[in-house]
């Protein structure tokens, strides 16, 4: 080995006997030496020269970034050191294999990158300097003859780099002098573009493989709110933003921070990128594509703003199963989840790293792997082009020094094949543990995961909480990770994730509101209070009617009874009946036979009664009135005559019924709205006659009619003699009934909109139909069954009055017509006394 400017390793051949640790001991020796500052002005080339008779070349990050102005900075024993000297281990292995490259010697030129593009840009051009022809035509030794040029070693491939900023930027240069690049680090989704970069191929997957090897990680773990952490360059940047590409493409993550590192950061930009990963403390998760040095730092800042166990870092392929990253650090490093491309360590006697206390770095395989793939298929690479041995290279298929396949795609790229790793801690013993692989899909072993603290539980980060149960997600605006969680409330169920819907008019949501049920039918039940209390009124009214029925036949021919009228109060107490009975038909399940007999028999009672009692009190009228222009009789006041009117009056009635029923046939509906109230759990479908409020007022609406004509044929034969009895009940009759229906109007409509309302009008109907009844029944029969039952002696004929008492009592009404004067006495004809005498002349 010689130094030059630098320093040189030139090596011929390295024997089996040879022990490669003292090489690995030289060689730190020497790259240390050549790290040492030179004299200003002065430059070198910090490499390693191996002659052979085909010359790779090799591009490694011995050396970090410098700082202050410095090109290199402190030696990376793992990153550059192994993977340096696995090179130097695959072509020994080759030039000792008499079959593979026979006759051939490998030689090498190896450069440091100091993982910084611009000076790999720089040392790389040394590559290409014997492809350059060099124009001696105007130089002349001193002796006259043309210049001795000793011509620079070819290069005919390039094993490199390992950042793929690095990688980028030499492959625009070797793709202009078609030098073949096969790199064993760089997985830059860009790099897999073969228009820009046709000479370059990689043994490793590209990052896209990897992003989607992430994106799966992170939704097996169902986080969907992440923050991405990148250095800046073509790596970091590319892998950030092929994870997100891939996230998108999934669907179902959002990412809340993307920070990119600086290339030279400033002094506190590592807390600044702490602070913002912070701000929102549900993304826990850090997915980072970022170099060993900012991977370092970053958890540097992270330990400084105490946020010990709070981040899960899901780490790429830079940062692998490497010591450096978390070294002094290991609790903040604790649970995450790194990946790197599927390898195995290199077991051999000349194992690199053998005896350090540093694991074999994880890109060693794809080191050798990278120089089997440049050489192993040509054994007369020195005559062949570029573009031939492009060719060969991207149809190799052969078994890689860790048992996995060495292939490439059209593109150059190698198969995603990955290793899951988890930094744990246990028991203060610190190790990388395979949880998983993935190639094309995850198999992940969650059981074998810890987290920070020894917890088996899976960390959260997620923007928003779950939705229950009949809720919805309304998302924010921008971010569809993240979003509040709304109430379908009402009568609304959840639809899906995102919507709320009305339950059709026939449903109400269930408890949890996640669908709909049938709403509960329900009616008016005999055993319900609000159906108790008119049937017992109906009970009784229908006992009493039943008992003056039964007591006016007993005593169908005694004064009082023949007084009353008897055939209009037969008629009457039929009416009262049907008054009485409608109540069962109210309180009956509704069906069509039940809706046609109550169209029929709701409004027929009072009309018959009131058509009954407004006969009666026109017949008194007509008579009174009569007597004030003569003593002969009206026409129409005979029983058949009043029976012929008062069913006259009655048709009228029937006759709107039956054109209502061929209008609209009766039916029983149901009605949903009737009970809809606020909460749906208290909501009911109503089971009742079609008959609406509208169609109620039109049934009633000629009873009230007659019970009103009444009242005023009562009012105008207030003033009658007293001894005709039968006007003045008659009167007290109409008014109280008058009183009931005007309490039942406000009571009826003024309920409309209760959720008691089926009950509440059901009961005030039939209770203010059996008042009706009641006090028609009271007033007008039960003083005549008093006197029939408990005073016999009563019920009598009087004594017939005199004509001059007939006359005086008809001249009596003038008060009802002041304008009427006075009949001579005398003139009266037996027509009138005999009507007079028929109908009422006698004291009760």
């Amino acid at each position: 080995m010689t130094l030059r400017g630098g320093f040189e390793r030139v090596w011929i051949g390295c024997h089996r006997g040879v022990c490669c640790w003292v090489l690995l001991q030289a060689c730190y020796f020497l790259i240390v030496l050549a790290a040492k500052p030179k004299m200003p002005g002065h430059t070198h080339l910090n490499s390693i020269r191996i002659d052979g008779d085909i010359s790779l070349g090799g591009l490694f990050p011995v050396h970090a970034r410098g700082n202050d102005g410095k090109a290199c900075g402190e030696l990376k024993k793992e990153k550059g050191i192994h993977r340096l000297e696995a090179m130097l281990f695959a072509l020994d292995r080759i030039n000792n294999d008499n079959e593979l490259l026979p006759n051939i010697t490998l030689g090498a030129r190896i450069l440091d990158t100091c993982s910084r593009d611009t000076h790999a840009l720089e040392q790389s051009l040394t590559f290409v300097q014997a492809l350059i022809e060099k124009d001696s035509t105007d130089v002349k030794c001193l002796s006259g003859g043309p210049p001795i040029i000793t011509k620079p070693e070819r290069v005919v491939g390039v094993i490199g780099a390992s950042a793929s900023s690095v990688s980028i930027m030499v492959a625009n240069i070797l793709r202009l002098f078609k030098i073949p690049q096969v790199s064993y680090a760089s997985t830059a989704p860009e790099l897999s573009d073969n228009t820009r970069y046709d000479f370059f191929s990689r043994v490793v997957p590209p990052d896209t493989y990897q992003a989607q090897a992430m994106v799966d990680i992170v939704k097996a773990m169902r986080w969907n709110y992440v923050s991405t952490v990148a250095s800046e360059g073509n790596y970091g940047e590319s892998g950030v933003d092929a994870f997100i590409q891939k996230s998108r493409e999934d669907g179902g993550l959002c990412i809340s921070q993307s920070v990119k590192i600086p290339r030279e950061p400033r002094t506190g930009e590592f807390d600044k990128i702490i602070r913002r990963l912070s701000e929102n403390p549900n993304a826990r998760v850090v997915i980072i594509f970022a170099n060993e040095d900012d991977i370092r730092r970053l958890l540097q800042a992270a330990k400084k703003a105490n946020q010990t166990g709070h981040f899960i870092w899901v780490g790429s392929d830079s940062w692998g199963s490497k010591i450096a990253p978390i070294l002094n650090q290991e609790e903040m490093a604790e649970g995450a989840v790194t990946i790197l491309p599927k390898r195995q360590s290199i077991k051999d006697h000349e194992r690199i790293g053998k005896d350090s206390s540093y694991e074999q770095e994880g890109k060693v395989q794809f080191v050798i792997d990278a120089v089997y793939a440049m050489v192993g298929l040509c054994s007369k690479m020195d005559t062949i082009n570029g573009t031939l041995l492009l060719k060969y290279i991207r149809n190799v298929n052969f078994t890689g020094i860790a048992g996995t396949p060495v292939v490439f795609n059209v593109n150059g790229d190698a198969p995603g094949r990955y290793e899951i790793y988890q930094y744990q801690i246990t028991n203060s013993t610190t190790e990388y543990k395979i949880i998983g692989h993935w190639t094309d899909q995850l198999h992940l072993d969650i059981n074998q995961m810890q987290w920070p603290g020894g917890t088996q539980e899976v960390p959260s980060s997620i923007c928003s909480q779950p939705c229950r149960p009949g809720q919805r997600k309304k998302t924010v605006k921008g971010i569809p990770c993240c979003w509040h969680c709304e109430n379908c409330d009402g009568y609304q169920y959840q639809a899906d994730t995102y919507t709320c819907k009305m339950c059709r008019f026939d449903l109400r949501p269930n408890e949890n509101h996640t669908g709909c049920v049938p709403i509960p039918i329900v009616k008016l039940e005999w055993s319900s209070p609000w159906a108790v209390i008119p049937v017992l009124i109906a009970v009784l009214g229908i006992m009493a009617t039943l008992f003056v029925v039964v007591t006016f036949v007993r005593y169908n021919d005694t004064p009082i009874v023949k007084a009353s009228g008897r055939e209009l109060s037969y008629v009457l107490l039929t009416g009262i009946f049907l008054c009485y009975a409608t109540t069962f038909l109210m309180i009956s399940t509704p069906d069509v036979v039940i809706c046609s007999l109550r169209r029929i028999f709701l409004g027929l009672g009072m009309s018959i009664s009131y058509a009954a009692l407004l006969t009666k009190t026109n017949r008194i009228y007509r008579i009174f009135e009569q007597g004030k222009m003569s003593v002969s009789a009206p026409r129409f006041i005979s029983p058949a005559s009043q029976l012929v009117i008062t069913f006259s009056l009655i048709s009228v009635q029937l006759l709107g019924v039956c054109i209502w029923f061929g209008v609209d046939p009766s039916q029983a509906i149901i009605d949903y709205e009737d009970q809809r109230t606020a909460n749906p759990d208290m909501a009911r479908g109503v089971l009742k006659c079609d008959i609406s409020d509208l169609s109620l007022i039109c049934l009633l609406g000629y009873s009230m009619l007659l019970m009103v004509t009444c009242t005023v044929y009562a009012i105008k034969t207030r003033g009658v003699p007293e001894t005709f009895n039968e006007a003045k009940p008659i009167g007290f009759t109409m008014y109280t009934t008058c009183i009931v229906w005007l309490a039942f109007i406000p009571i009826f409509f003024g309920t409309s909109q209760s959720a008691e309302k089926m009950y509440i009008q059901t009961t005030t109907l039939t209770i203010s139909v059996s008042l009706s009844a009641s006090v028609s029944l009271g007033m007008l029969y039960m003083p005549k069954v008093y006197v029939v039952l408990f005073h016999p002696e009563q019920n009598v004929p009087k004594r017939k009055r005199s004509l001059k008492a007939v006359v005086t009592a008809a001249t009596m009404s003038n008060k009802f017509n002041p304008k009427g004067g006075l009949r001579p006495n005398g003139e009266a004809k037996s027509e009138l006394c005999e009507s007079l005498e028929t109908q009422g002349w006698y004291h009760a």
